[in-house]
């Protein structure tokens, strides 16, 4: 955390993010904290950290570090509603603000929206960057009755919760830290479960081969005073308190509970998916009282999908196998929680029998674009089916994600896509369809697909009008990101694309497609000639043409057709390209 709260001196505007400077006459603290006053209303002041930023630049540079932060400005201004305030205060450090009466979204609930706002990690390409946030948050007129204390108080907030970690939220109190008593904590959660306030949210699986609703990923929450929090902000207190086996117990009975309830109403195809605590998973009863859960509600055992973390995987311990062996004799399924993200090793991996593999949605939000992305992903699918397992992909938010992971034969999705999490109580309209998204499974796909790709409209309608004689199925991209996301969803076998497109060049963009599909016959057709780019493309088996603006329409036509012909005789295994 930086200690220097000015970077720019009296510049009004930061030149990197665009935001105003704290102090710096831009929008006064001072005045907002009047007008509240004036009007009876608190204020709650944020002091945001962003986590190790300062890796970036070493690690990365100076450009990509100020890139990243003109991305995070972007996403905290778009997260702070239009009454609120946010100012840049130091070179990782932003001050958010908002005013509330009672009964109004406060400091806490804030900081759960900027939260929320990094859950998908920043493209900076070629980099793929997770960020998280510390927030100190210190309320007018509760904790300072000015602007200077409150700035001081949301600061020491910050430096409290940053020892204990970092990705977290602390509210200013004048209690130290060694006086917070432990077993008041514990009794914090102990009421929280008596009085109902932990909930489960649920989230579709959907089956690959036909996007029906196999069943739900249940996921906990925290309903507090400061609005709904989600594990990560609660879980590792419960641990340390040692009450994580028995927030998982519950966690448990609740989701049996729900599956009960609907597989009473008909609906016995579905099934549960529960993450199973590792302080639980270890107990030497956590087998008994999983049975007695199964015997209680009804419930065969291979209705569960036990969601097992990397780092209980990788303890080796006895009880483990063994808990782990009596649940799959039950009939459950067992799966690695978001693999790749723990560091199991394959040796540890091979020591269990499991089902399935989930994969982390870090992994797969940028599998339409990024070769990388796309090997890894390829790579996990490839290794959980030589292994015997099923393989589940976590996060999937896009049409183009979900086209790629079916071509690369992934079993199950879970994401945005589908749904967001919801109570059971919002899921009946959802349950009923049973089949999700049926267009984006259609399986009928024409055996010749062109796709055409040129930034000018009137150039890629009289593509469209020359090759519709032809009967080829033709999709039309008028930007590379476009493309790939056509890409992802549709099986294309040629590709013809301009040279000079303001997001990418022609040869660059058939570059990334060659890396990420291979089978594809991919040609330019461009009124730019730079040979030795040309040249050097065709050298590297990027392109297999190089076509020039204006065309000859018979000329052109012929050429599609020799690529057609020339994917067809690659794909019956003859030689040449």
């Amino acid at each position: 955390m930086s200690q220097r709260h000015d970077d720019f001196g009296d510049i009004a505007v930061d030149p990197i993010t665009g935001l105003h400077r704290l102090g710096a006459n831009g929008p006064s603290l001072a005045t907002a904290i009047a007008v509240a006053g004036a009007t009876r209303r608190r204020i709650a002041l944020l002091h945001i950290d962003v986590d190790m930023f300062r890796s970036i630049n070493t690690n990365m540079g100076a450009t990509v570090g100020d890139q990243a932060l003109a991305a995070i400005a972007q996403r905290l201004r778009r997260a702070v509603p239009r009454d609120g305030w946010l100012w840049r205060l130091s070179s990782d450090e932003f001050v958010a603000g908002i005013g509330y009466r009672p009964g109004e979204p406060d400091g806490a609930a804030l900081a759960e929206r900027l939260r929320d706002a990094f859950e998908t990690p920043l493209s900076i390409p070629p980099y793929t960057l997770p960020v998280t946030l510390s927030i100190g948050i210190a309320v007018f007129p509760d904790h300072a009755p000015h602007a200077a204390g409150l700035l001081a108080k949301a600061e020491e907030a910050l430096r409290r919760v940053k020892q204990d970690g970092l990705n977290s939220v602390g509210l200013y109190s004048a209690q130290s830290e060694g006086e917070v008593a432990i077993d008041g904590l514990a009794q914090r959660f102990l009421e929280a479960i008596e009085r109902d306030e932990f909930q489960l949210y649920y989230q579709p699986q959907v089956a690959a081969h036909d996007g029906s609703l196999t069943g739900f990923a249940a996921l906990l929450r925290w309903r507090t005073e400061h609005g709904l929090l989600r594990p990560s902000q609660f879980l590792e207190l419960a641990n340390r308190v040692g009450l994580a086996a028995r927030l998982g117990a519950w966690v448990l009975d609740a989701a049996a509970a729900q599956l009960a309830q609907w597989r009473a109403q008909g609906l016995d195809y579905l099934s549960m998916s529960v993450h199973l605590a590792g302080p639980l998973l270890v107990q030497r009863d956590c087998l008994d009282h999983i049975g007695e859960l199964l015997h209680r509600y009804d419930l065969p055992g291979s209705a569960l999908e036990f969601e097992i973390s990397e780092s209980v995987l990788a303890t080796d311990a006895h009880r483990v196998h063994e808990t782990l062996a009596g649940l799959r004799a039950l009939g459950a399924t067992l799966t690695v929680q978001d693999f790749g993200l723990g560091g199991l090793s394959f040796a540890a991996l091979a020591q269990y029998r499991l089902d399935r593999i989930k994969i982390d949605r870090s992994f797969i939000r940028n599998v339409a674009s990024d070769p990388r992305s796309a090997a890894i992903v390829r790579g996990i699918i490839a290794m959980g089916h030589q292994l015997g397992m099923k393989v589940v992909a976590k996060g999937v938010e896009s049409e183009a994600e979900l086209g790629f992971l079916r071509r690369n034969h992934c079993d199950f999705f879970q994401g945005y896509l589908f749904s967001p999490s919801l109570p059971a109580d919002q899921l009946g309209d959802l349950v009923r369809k049973r089949f999700l998204l049926p267009s984006a499974f259609a399986a009928t796909r024409p055996e010749r697909t062109l796709l055409l790709v040129d930034d000018e409209e009137n150039v890629l309608r009289s593509l469209v009008r020359l090759f519709r004689r032809d009967g080829y199925h033709i999709l039309t991209a008028s930007s590379v990101r476009e493309a790939f996301d056509l890409l992802a969803s549709n099986s294309a076998q040629v590709i013809l694309s301009d040279q000079r497109m303001a997001d990418m060049s022609g040869t660059e963009f058939l570059t990334r497609v060659r890396d990420l599909y291979p089978d594809t016959i991919r040609m330019v057709l461009s009124g730019y000639t730079d040979l030795a780019t040309i040249t050097d493309a065709i050298n590297r088996g990027a392109i297999y043409r190089f076509l020039t603006k204006p065309w000859n329409d018979e000329e052109l036509r012929e050429h599609i057709l020799d690529a057609f012909r020339a994917h067809e005789r690659r794909a019956a295994g003859e030689s040449g390209y």
